[in-house]
C-alpha cells in the first residue's frame, strides 16, 4: 500500500504513524520521543518531557494522552500496558 503522505513533513499535530510498546525504566530514554501515550489500565505515568521537566500524569485507558515524553520512568509508574504513538 502507498501512502499519499510519505514525502509530506510531518508536524506535530499531525496523527501517529507508530505505536510501540513501552517499558519503563529510570536509566533508559524511549527509542523515539513520543506525541502520545496510552496505557491498558489507569494510573499515573512519571515522565521527562521533550524539554527536561519531569512530572506524574493520569492516563486513562482507550485515550491517546498527547505528550512529548522522551522516557517513562520505573519508579512512580502505576499504569501498565503503556504504548507510546509517534
Amino acid at each position: 500500500m502507498t501512502s499519499d503522505f510519505g514525502n509530506r513533513h510531518r508536524r506535530p499535530t499531525d496523527p501517529a504513524i507508530r505505536i510501540f510498546e513501552i517499558t519503563p525504566d529510570d536509566d533508559t530514554d524511549l527509542a523515539h520521543v513520543t506525541i502520545a501515550l496510552n496505557v491498558a489500565t489507569p494510573g499515573a505515568v512519571r515522565v521527562p518531557t521533550e524539554d527536561g521537566s519531569t512530572s506524574d500524569v493520569m492516563v486513562h485507558p482507550g485515550d491517546a494522552f498527547p505528550l512529548r515524553a522522551r522516557r517513562v520512568w520505573a519508579t512512580g509508574t502505576t499504569a501498565t500496558g503503556l504504548r507510546g504513538l509517534v
